[in-house]
């Protein structure tokens, strides 16, 4: 099944600039980390794996520092191509508002289950050592960073 069929279902890209994308054969282990304006103001923090971008909805933005823990809701696999993207989504499309970079680079990944994801992430703003554990509730996963 392409991961990526919920993403392109949700779109009309004749109306978008979001890119239409296409599953890749190799990831390069990056991240990114997207402010957007939508209907409520959160953070789309994503990795690049399994030739998509994997995504979570996180409303109150990727931690910083220790001891914080942040609500992360996973969404549909974005394309790769998606890792630049910034730009006006237009109104009375999936997802409209603004969409900003707040940091990007790559990671490292070092665990990955069904239910957990222990990760390093090497950006401009987020440096250091994450986990995303995932919550008995289908899409709903804490993101926080680790000692």
């Amino acid at each position: 099944m392409n991961s990526l069929k919920k993403y392109w279902k949700k779109r009309k890209f004749e109306k978008t600039p979001e890119p239409k994308g296409k599953v890749l054969k190799t990831s390069k282990n990056r991240f990114v980390v997207q402010e957007h304006w939508a209907k409520i103001h959160h953070f789309d923090f994503r990795l690049e794996m399994g030739g998509v971008l994997k995504s979570w909805a996180v409303p109150k933005g990727v931690p910083e520092k220790i001891g914080l823990k942040r609500l992360a809701i996973s969404v549909e696999d974005h394309p790769v191509s998606y890792i630049n993207f910034e730009g006006e989504i237009p109104k009375g499309s999936y997802g409209a508002g603004t969409v900003k970079i707040f940091d990007k680079g790559k990671y490292e990944l070092k665990e990955k289950s069904r239910d957990r994801i222990i990760f390093v992430l090497k950006g401009k703003k987020l440096k250091g050592d994450y986990c995303l554990i995932k919550f008995k509730k289908a899409n709903q996963w804490l993101l926080f960073k680790t000692p």
